[in-house]
């Protein structure tokens, strides 16, 4: 199976708040941290909403 690595480049202090949680929701609670998550569609949305605070890699 696919996996994600996502990584949080860009602070969400100033973010909208429903991306704010969408940043908590993946496992991002520090700058410059990585995550690796599985390819669904679910996780998809979830990147794709907050794209321009992530860098995204397949793995």
């Amino acid at each position: 199976m696919a996996n994600l690595k996502v990584t949080l480049v860009k602070s969400p202090i100033g973010a909208v708040p429903k991306h704010k949680r969408t940043v908590e929701a993946l496992g991002l609670r520090k700058l410059n941290k990585t995550v690796e998550l599985p390819d669904n569609a679910a996780t998809r949305g979830m990147v794709k909403q907050v794209q321009h605070l992530v860098k995204v890699e397949e793995v």
